[in-house]
C-alpha cells in the first residue's frame, strides 16, 4: 500500500521513523515550508524534513494546501491512504483523495481535549491518563469516527514535554497496529460520543500567567502542564519569570497574600497560594538561561515577603 505522510514537528517524526522500520511504503512527505527562525533569520527546516531527507523520501512543502497545482502533485501520486501526525487543518479537497481515507493520530482518548495542546490540557487539568487516538478525518476537526485508542498513566511529577515524549511512542505503535488493520480490512470505525467532549484550544501567551489564587494543587498542574513549552510566567519586580519545575510544599502562612514569597531556602522558594503554597526549583529569567533556583540566586535575588505577579 502507497501511503503519503504529512507532519511537521518531533511528534510526528516518532511515527515517521516508525513506519519506515517496519517496512511501510512512504512514498512521499508532506511538510511545513522552510521558514527563517532565530535571530540571525536562518532559514530552518522542520524535523519530519530532516528525516525525509535522511531517509532519501521524496518532499512537498505546499503554502497552501487548497493550491491546485499542489492538489494536482497529490492525486498524480495515487497514493492509498494519507497519515496525518502533528499537520494542519485539512481541507476536503485533501482528505478525500486517496481511496482508503485518511488517517489522524491525536494525543489524547477523544473525544476528550480535541484542539491543539491536548498533552498540555491533560495535565493542567490533573488528568491521571491520557492516550492517543487514530481516527479518519472528516470536516470538523478532532471529530472523526474512531478507529483505535491506547491509554497511558500520567503520574502526578509528570511534566508536559516527559508526556509528550511518551505519547510520541506510544502513538507511533498504535499508528502501525491501526495501518495493519486497515489494510487487513479488520477495523470498523465508530462515531464519537460527543457528550463526552472536551476542549483543548491552542496556548497563548496571555493563557500561560500563572494565578496564585488558585489551590496549590491547581498552580503545580498549571505549571508542569506547561514545562518547558510553552512555558508558565509570573512578573518580579515588572521581570518575567518562567517557571519550570515545582513541587508541592508544606508550608504555609496565613498572614500572607496569594503570590507572596514566604519562605526561601539555598535551591527554593515558597510561593503562597489561595490554598497552601508550593516551592519553585527551576526558572528562567527573561532573556537568561533555564536555571535551577540554587543557580538562579547566583545572579538574582527575591526575599521573603515579596509578591509574584
Amino acid at each position: 500500500m502507497h501511503i503519503v505522510f504529512m507532519g511537521t514537528p518531533e511528534f510526528a517524526v516518532v511515527s515517521l521513523k516508525k513506519l519506515v522500520k517496519d517496512g511501510f511504503d512512504i512514498i512521499t512527505v508532506v511538510t511545513a515550508p522552510d521558514k527563517p527562525k532565530g535571530r540571525g533569520l536562518k532559514v530552518q527546516v522542520s524535523p519530519v524534513k530532516q528525516y525525509a531527507l535522511s531517509v532519501k523520501i521524496p518532499i512537498l512543502q505546499p503554502e497552501a494546501l487548497d493550491d491546485e497545482s499542489f492538489l494536482e502533485e497529490l492525486r498524480a501520486i495515487n497514493a492509498d491512504l494519507f497519515v496525518v501526525v502533528a499537520f494542519r487543518i485539512l481541507p476536503r479537497s485533501v482528505f478525500t483523495i486517496p481511496a482508503l481515507g485518511t488517517i489522524n493520530l491525536h494525543a489524547s482518548l477523544l473525544p476528550k481535549y480535541r484542539g491543539a495542546a491536548p498533552i498540555n490540557w491533560a495535565i493542567i487539568r490533573g488528568e491521571s491518563r491520557t492516550g492517543v487516538t487514530t481516527i479518519l478525518i472528516n470536516e470538523k476537526v478532532d471529530s472523526g469516527d474512531l478507529l483505535l485508542q491506547r491509554e497511558v498513566s500520567i503520574s502526578p511529577q509528570m511534566t508536559a514535554g516527559e508526556l509528550h515524549d511518551l505519547l510520541a511512542e506510544s502513538g507511533a505503535d498504535l499508528l502501525v497496529e491501526t495501518l495493519q488493520k486497515i489494510f487487513s480490512k479488520s477495523i470498523q470505525p465508530i462515531p464519537q460520543n460527543v457528550l463526552e467532549i472536551t476542549k483543548a484550544p491552542k496556548l497563548k501567551p496571555a493563557m500561560c500567567r500563572v494565578d496564585f489564587n488558585q489551590p496549590a494543587e491547581n498552580v503545580y498542574n498549571f505549571i508542569r502542564g506547561l514545562s518547558p513549552n510553552p512555558g508558565a510566567y509570573c512578573y518580579h519586580d515588572a521581570k518575567q519569570i518562567k517557571i519550570y519545575k515545582a513541587a508541592a510544599s508544606g508550608k504555609t502562612e496565613s498572614s500572607a497574600e496569594p503570590g507572596q514569597i514566604i519562605a526561601k531556602s539555598k535551591d527554593r522558594f515558597t510561593v503562597q497560594c489561595a490554598k497552601g503554597s508550593i516551592d519553585i526549583l527551576e526558572v528562567q529569567l527573561e532573556s537568561k538561561k533555564r536555571l535551577s533556583v540554587r543557580d538562579f540566586f547566583n545572579g538574582y535575588m527575591v526575599s521573603v515577603g515579596d509578591m509574584l505577579s
